[in-house]
């Protein structure tokens, strides 16, 4: 009997017009798409797994998911194929066959996010980034950042309703840039809770506006409670860009 072949996918996608990574019931979504086209491919009906299941209208630049298949296809066939299948808004960027025990979700040991901002207006970019129309200071910003690094109670910046029975992150990188009126805000950890990045992007932006000090956003962190934090950034500024392992 032939063992099935453990597949690893690194992806990337255009998240607009996808209600997340989760496969759901009569809306389109990364994971769905991706099976319906390895369901073509193989005539199996498979389970993908993710790193990490990204928010409606939130893009990937290195997401990162396995398959189990019978498929006798080499790797480069099968991402030949499946680009071939696929919608021009999911890119398969590299396969390669894995031991049988990787699981993307559970070997995950860092994921790295980019939230991008743009300090102005544009009608090219507007659904790669948040459009944000105040002046912000890249030195405040930077200084209520230096908050997050370690491990620290996130309960603050995540979805009330979605709290886990842990909401514990450690945190290695926490940085924001500056190249004309582009901001990115890049922070890398062990793990994030639902709409994290997003709520923590739009609690700063009000650190750098100069409405929150350095120091009231220490104590929001330190206040476990939603309420406290600002508002949640749109999905659409935000980037799932490296998972590690």
């Amino acid at each position: 009997m032939t063992h099935p072949k453990n597949i690893k996918l690194t992806l990337e996608y255009d998240g607009s017009d996808f209600a997340g990574w989760q496969r759901q019931k009569r809306q389109r979504t990364v994971q769905g798409e991706i099976e319906k086209a390895i369901g073509r491919l193989t005539g199996e009906k498979v389970s993908v797994i993710a790193a990490g299941r990204t928010d409606s209208g939130a893009h990937a630049l290195g997401q990162v998911a396995n398959f189990k298949t019978a498929c006798k296809l080499p790797a480069d066939k099968i991402r030949l194929a499946l680009n071939t299948l696929l919608p021009k808004d999911i890119l398969v960027k590299n396969v390669r066959e894995i031991n049988s025990n990787f699981n993307s979700r559970k070997d995950a040991r860092a994921k790295l996010y980019r939230y991008r901002i743009l300090l102005g207006a544009s009608a090219l970019q507007r659904g790669y980034l948040w459009q944000y129309r105040f002046p912000v200071s890249l030195k405040l910003l930077k200084r209520a950042s230096t908050y997050l690094m370690g491990r620290k109670d996130f309960s603050s910046f995540c979805v009330a309703k979605s709290r886990k029975e842990s909401n514990i992150c450690k945190i290695g990188r926490a940085t924001w840039k500056r190249a004309g009126s582009i901001l990115d805000f890049e922070i890398e950890g062990d793990r994030f809770l639902h709409a994290m990045v997003r709520i923590l992007a739009g609690t700063l932006l009000e650190v750098g506006r100069g409405r929150i000090s350095p120091q009231k956003f220490k104590e929001i962190l330190e206040a476990k409670d939603r309420r406290k934090a600002g508002r949640t950034a749109p999905a659409k500024g935000l980037y799932l860009v490296e998972v590690k392992f």
